[in-house]
């Protein structure tokens, strides 16, 4: 198990949450909070034994590695941690590769993985090992790191993050205005060039331009340069000072030489003028890229209308508690997840589940924080906030997808990990190959720093993570939530996909479908059943209640009702002592059963359940009628499996009901008879699964506890999210809403995803394999080689976008 590790800041309450393993019963529990509270500095502690977890608040002065210590003290271990680091100054996948080799040398850390994109570092590491650690390793490959607090408010983080992402986005764009400014008056010789036209400025006055240019707007450049050199490494910052400074060198020495005309201070300041330009879109086409994930970030209200002492009372939403009584008005959004205590509305649920239309809220039914309340006031009990909501969680499993790296970007970091020393290298060979050969070092000059300028190691770095992360962005948009990059990228290659039935294909409600009374009256005999049945909690119960209630059958409820276990049930109607219940029960009442018997045996070759009423007539015990319960398939299901078949997958079905009910069912959704896997015991679920798994790779959707092990087992599980938590916390993919139909749209966004990631991956690598050895040649000048490399990451990020437009295909 894992555990996130909050760090906030150190004059407020720190909060450790972690795993603890070897918890057996409820006296270990005591002994870890014992354990745990009387160490100074701990405010409270709070162990959960169901889900291994402890929660630790403390002044803010007790170090994780304390706690941990303590926990291992009183006879436990802890679980790895995972912590989130916000990494500053990464421009390529060079800088990537160096941050994760620095956090992989610190002690206790057993994984990290940083992300070019959003700039985080996810590391997997000890309880003992401090971040702060983690900072000073990133500081000393040469950038800044903060840990990110992932218990923040989704709201206010999401707010400060937009409002930091903007300033820096306002401030790049003036940067690279002013750049440009100064710089095209140093072009404008190239252009008149080419009609015979000599506008060429003083030489002082190009230095005046270019100065400021190279050293105050490209500082950036230098002091992310100088970092990377004292880390013993290279990155892209690093090939543009080099380049530039190497034009803006050779141009000064030629005007205090005396040769002024021979000046390239264009080439330097057009090249870093064009970089800040494409650094700019750059990070606003990055942002597009997580639109969806920000969008799910400002659903949560930042207050809460709660309920104190009978008085409504506006409150932030952090101080709202489990338990408390919060008031919804028409329009606004839910701010927790909470129970229908009063009022009935339609919720809007669209951003979370994906669901067009609204769902009816009545008292009783489930809330989820983030939905919009359409048109009545309602009143809800709290049942879970902050980071244990639901929209929490689908947002962590968002993030997390978008944070880990897909299996084909292993390739991507060990190639760039030597990506800037080959070009130092081929720029060094060219200025020596040019000058050794022509004499001419000043163009020897110029062919080098083109090689510089026109490496582009920020295309190969985002080509990856960014299609993944507008992948998973726009199916969390459609209710598909991808846990991490690996699932996405197995989930292309599946070639069977293996369906439980009930509550997956089916709507895993029992409903009444056929009534047969002997003497023809199914009204007389529905209303003894309804009778028999009233106040019972009991699914067949409900469908026969359910039933009358739908026929306008009117009942009164039975007298002295007794369960019969693994039979059924007895009680008075009217006077007369009266049975519901099986066949079997029928047996021992000796009940003649055989003018019922055809229809019974119709009904459970249909693979329905049937239940027998008998009453006392005084003259015997005698039969009735029956009552016949069947689980309807979703209607959503014909259209999903038949999607699937028409992309070339095969469709299994497996169910533990007898083989009558499964062929009855597979024959209604077009399962072909070899592909239904009946009598399957839960426990021999996984068999099956790994069986199929022999003739390629399976993903396997279910949605209740028994289906865990077959999702586990499967290449890439999928959970409905209409099922248990067990079943969505062993899926690979949840799907957020009861429609089989977004398996097929899962599998689609998944090869859409890959697809675009290959195709970023062809256009980086040819872009570096055509551009350095053209500027070797001598035929790219230094200006279009950094406009060509400032375009070339926007090019790759603006083919990931098209993604954005990718909509589910929900056929009928």
């Amino acid at each position: 198990m894992n555990a996130t590790l909050s760090i906030p800041a150190q004059d407020a309450a720190t909060r450790f949450r972690f795993g603890v393993e070897g918890m057996t019963c409820a006296s270990c529990v005591g002994r870890v909070e014992k354990a745990l509270a009387r160490m100074p500095g701990v405010l409270a502690a709070t162990v959960n034994l169901a889900t291994e977890t402890a929660d630790v608040r403390t002044d803010g002065y007790v170090p994780a590695a304390e706690v941990a210590k303590a926990v291992q003290a009183a006879g436990y271990s802890v679980a790895p941690i995972e912590a989130s680091l916000v990494i500053e100054g990464i421009t390529c996948a060079s800088c990537v590769n160096r941050v994760e080799k620095a956090l992989h040398a610190v002690p206790g850390v057993q994984d990290a993985s940083v992300n070019l994109a959003t700039g985080l570092a996810r590391v997997r590491m000890d309880a003992t090992t401090t971040p702060q650690a983690l900072v000073e390793a990133v500081k000393s490959a040469g950038y800044d790191a903060r840990p990110q607090d992932r218990d923040d408010d989704a709201g206010s983080a999401s707010a400060a993050a937009e409002a930091s992402a903007t300033a820096h986005a306002s401030q790049g764009l003036r940067h690279a205005l002013i750049a440009l400014a100064l710089s095209i008056p140093l072009g404008l010789p190239m252009i008149g060039a080419i009609f015979g036209e000599h506008w060429m400025l003083p030489g002082l006055v190009q230095l005046a331009l270019a100065t400021p240019v190279q050293f105050w707007l490209g500082a950036r450049f230098y002091r992310a340069a100088w970092k990377a050199l004292k880390a013993r490494t290279g990155n892209m910052d690093l090939l543009v000072a080099l380049g530039t400074s190497a034009g803006y060198g050779l141009s000064v020495y030629h005007v205090f030489a005396g040769a002024a005309a021979e000046t390239y201070f264009e080439a330097a300041s057009l090249v870093i003028a064009l970089v800040l330009l494409g650094k700019w879109l750059d990070a606003r086409a990055k942002r597009q890229t997580t639109a969806a994930l920000r969008a799910l970030q400002a659903l949560r209200p930042q207050t809460a209308r709660v309920v104190v002492e009978g008085e409504e009372q506006e409150v932030p939403i952090g101080r709202v508690q489990v338990g408390d009584l919060v008031v919804v008005l028409p329009g606004e959004r839910v701010p927790v997840d909470g129970e229908v205590v009063d009022g009935r509305s339609h919720h809007d649920e669209s951003m979370l589940t994906g669901e067009s239309l609204p769902v009816a809220k009545e008292p009783g039914d489930k809330v989820t924080g983030g939905a919009i309340n359409a048109e009545g006031r309602q009143q809800l009990r709290t049942r879970a906030v902050g980071a244990e909501s639901a929209l929490a969680h689908i947002i962590r499993l968002v993030e997390d997808a978008q944070a880990k790296k897909a299996p084909i970007q292993r390739l991507v970091d060990k190639v760039s990990g030597i990506f800037v020393p080959i070009v130092i290298g081929i720029a060094a060979l060219t200025w020596i190959g040019w000058g050794l050969t022509s004499g001419d070092w000043s163009q020897a000059t110029l062919n080098a720093v083109a090689v510089l300028v026109i490496a582009c190691p920020c295309a190969l770095g985002l080509a990856t993570p960014t299609a993944i992360m507008a992948g998973t962005g726009v199916a969390a948009r459609a209710g598909i939530l991808i846990r991490d990059a690996e699932a996405l990228e197995t989930l292309r290659n599946v070639r069977t996909v293996a369906f439980d039935k009930t509550g997956t294909l089916t709507v895993g409600k029992p409903t009444l479908v056929d009534v047969d009374a002997a003497d023809d009256d199914t009204t007389g005999l529905l209303a003894i059943a309804a009778a028999l049945q009233a106040g019972s909690e009991h699914p067949l119960a409900r469908a026969v209640l359910a039933s009358a209630e739908t026929a306008g059958v009117r009942n009164d409820a039975a007298a002295d009702i007794t369960a019969l276990p693994g039979r059924g049930l007895k009680g008075e109607v009217g006077g007369r002592p009266t049975w519901l219940g099986s066949r079997r029960l029928m047996d021992e009442l000796g009940v003649d059963i055989g003018p019922l018997q055809g229809a019974a045996d119709l009904n459970e070759a249909q693979g329905r359940t049937v239940s027998w009423v008998a009453q006392d007539r005084g003259q015997g015990i005698v039969a009735l009628g029956i009552l016949a319960f069947g689980d309807q398939p979703r209607p959503e299901s014909v259209a999903a499996v038949a999607a699937l078949q028409a992309m070339g997958l095969r469709t299994v079905m497996l169910t533990g009901d007898n083989a009558g009910a499964a062929a009855s069912v597979a024959k209604t959704l077009g399962f072909a008879p070899a592909d239904v896997h009946a009598n399957v015991l839960p426990g021999d679920k996984a068999d099956v699964v790994r069986q199929l798994g022999a003739e390629g790779r399976v993903a396997m959707i279910g949605d209740g506890i028994n289906d865990a092990p077959a999702l586990a087992a499967a290449d890439v599980g999928i959970a409905m999210g209409s099922g248990t938590d067990v079943a969505m916390q062993t899926a690979g993919v949840t799907l957020m809403r009861s429609d089989p139909r977004l398996m097929p749209a899962a599998i689609d966004i998944s090869r859409r995803t890959t697809r675009k990631i290959w195709q970023n991956l062809f256009w980086a690598f040819i872009y570096n394999l055509v551009g350095i050895p053209l500027a070797a040649a001598g035929l790219l000048d230094p200006v279009f080689a950094g406009a060509a490399m400032a375009f070339s990451s926007v090019g790759v990020i603006a083919n990931t976008l098209l993604l954005r437009r990718w909509q589910p295909n929900l056929v009928a």
